[in-house]
């Protein structure tokens, strides 16, 4: 197992819950404050707030209060983990597959 296996963990099980994907797709777009992401949801507001809470503990989003406004973010580099876990799961075919594709593109590319 990989040394960033509680990383990991805690970002598959922030994920696992469809609201809370939707929050991070939302927030990939841009940083949006809590009552323009509670928005699409029917929940209340203390809900929505425990799946952020949820997302920054496992390092997913940040947020920021100025005043009485929070304003939540995506934590540049929070998915990475997940990123590197997957690349080392492709197979050896995978990988041969991948080289093949460029080599075959570099080819056609001199040819052209």
């Amino acid at each position: 197992m990989p040394r960033y296996h509680d990383e990991l963990d805690a970002l598959f099980r922030a994920l696992a819950d469809p609201t809370r994907r939707a929050v991070v797709e939302r927030l990939a777009m841009s940083p949006a404050v809590v009552s323009d992401l509670a928005r699409p949801f029917s929940m209340a507001l203390p809900s929505l707030m425990q799946h952020l809470r949820i997302l920054e503990n496992a390092g997913v989003v940040t947020s920021e209060k100025h005043g009485r406004v929070r304003t939540v973010s995506l934590r540049p580099g929070a998915l990475d983990v997940l990123h590197l876990w997957l690349g080392e799961q492709r197979t050896p075919a995978e990988h041969q597959a991948d080289r093949l594709g460029i080599h075959l593109a570099r080819t056609t590319q001199k040819e052209v």
